[in-house]
């Protein structure tokens, strides 16, 4: 017996709303494998692989239809996705990492009552700036290309429709 879940169930597994995943279904990128006879969209295990793919891209900063592309083009497996989520985790927890021992550093040496030198907070310093620098490219990023996307959307909106000539 296959398993289905509604829009509403694939919205509360993954935290995207109901009207996100209509959009996604409406430009082609994610749509049900069935429908119930009223219409009701029904989704089963692999549209869930497909969603996660699409969610993986997604948060790797690729825009829709960057993501769209992808998948229909096959140009990357759903392993090679989750390899590139764990390299991207793994560098994170790098920088988070070094973030850490040099917060420690300075913590033993405040509670030690030595005193800090200006190496001391650089080296913090630094590791505080990598940290938050990539996670502000990467958010810009985004940002950029969804304002990209924004812009031809409101530049087709405003384009004069060219008038149908009576026949």
């Amino acid at each position: 017996m296959k398993s289905y879940w509604k829009i509403g169930d694939i919205a509360n597994l993954t935290g995207l709303t109901v009207r996100t995943l209509r959009f996604y279904d409406q430009i082609g990128l994610f749509s049900p494998s069935e429908h119930t006879e009223s219409g009701h969209r029904l989704y089963n295990e692999s549209d869930l692989s497909r969603l996660h793919q699409i969610l993986s891209l997604k948060e790797l900063g690729l825009s829709l239809e960057e993501i769209k592309s992808v998948l229909t083009g096959g140009q990357i497996s759903p392993l090679e996705i989750v390899n590139l989520q764990i390299n991207r985790v793994k560098e994170q927890i790098k920088l988070q990492q070094k973030l850490l021992e040099q917060l420690e550093h300075v913590s033993k040496l405040m509670q030690g009552k030595a005193q800090l030198t200006v190496e001391d907070f650089t080296s913090l310093l630094q590791a505080m700036k990598m940290s938050f620098e990539k996670l502000v490219i990467e958010r810009q990023t985004i940002w950029e290309r969804n304002l990209d996307l924004l812009g031809e959307f409101l530049a087709e909106e405003t384009m004069p429709k060219p008038k149908e000539e009576n026949q």
